[in-house]
């Protein structure tokens, strides 16, 4: 039997000079410039859950602010699998990927609400911003293609 894909919100934070919001995940904390070690805010969709809050809320629970507004929402829901070796294991083993929901946002508010220490268990323990067409270079494996397709789908915000 297939697993099922688990519903995911996705954020690409464009600051003011169009930089995005990159975060190093605290699991990897040696991934100073490998690929995979970093990546954008995202999380998990409670059911029922507005998927416009949720990408607010998932950006207060793993950057500790919500200072940002909509600018766009990707127009598909971009999906990924595991690695097989990761599958029945990664996601609490109930998935074989996610299914995301990506939105284009921008900070509203300054480099100091950026909080990655208010969460006891942080999924996250570095952050900085980078230029948009970095994205898929960072990426794990897996992911890269949905960065890839985002780099281009959100280029416009990046000017």
């Amino acid at each position: 039997m297939k697993l099922p894909y688990r519903p995911n919100v996705g954020a690409v934070l464009f600051n003011a000079e169009g930089l995005i919001l990159v975060a190093r995940r605290a699991d990897m904390p040696n991934a100073e410039g490998a690929a995979g070690g970093w990546q954008l805010p995202q999380g998990g969709v409670d059911p029922g859950e507005d998927l416009r809050a949720a990408v607010l809320r998932e950006l207060e629970e793993e950057i500790g602010t919500a200072k940002a507004e909509i600018i766009a929402e990707h127009p598909e829901w971009l999906n990924y699998d595991l690695p097989a070796e990761l599958q029945g294991k990664a996601l609490g083993g109930k998935y074989r990927g996610q299914t995301q929901k990506w939105f284009a946002l921008r900070f509203t508010g300054t480099d100091a609400d950026i909080r990655l220490d208010l969460d006891p268990h942080p999924e996250f323990d570095a952050w900085r911003w980078a230029r948009l067409s970095e994205l898929p270079a960072m990426a794990v494996a897996f992911k890269r293609e949905i960065y890839v397709r985002l780099a281009a789908d959100f280029a416009a915000f990046a000017r």
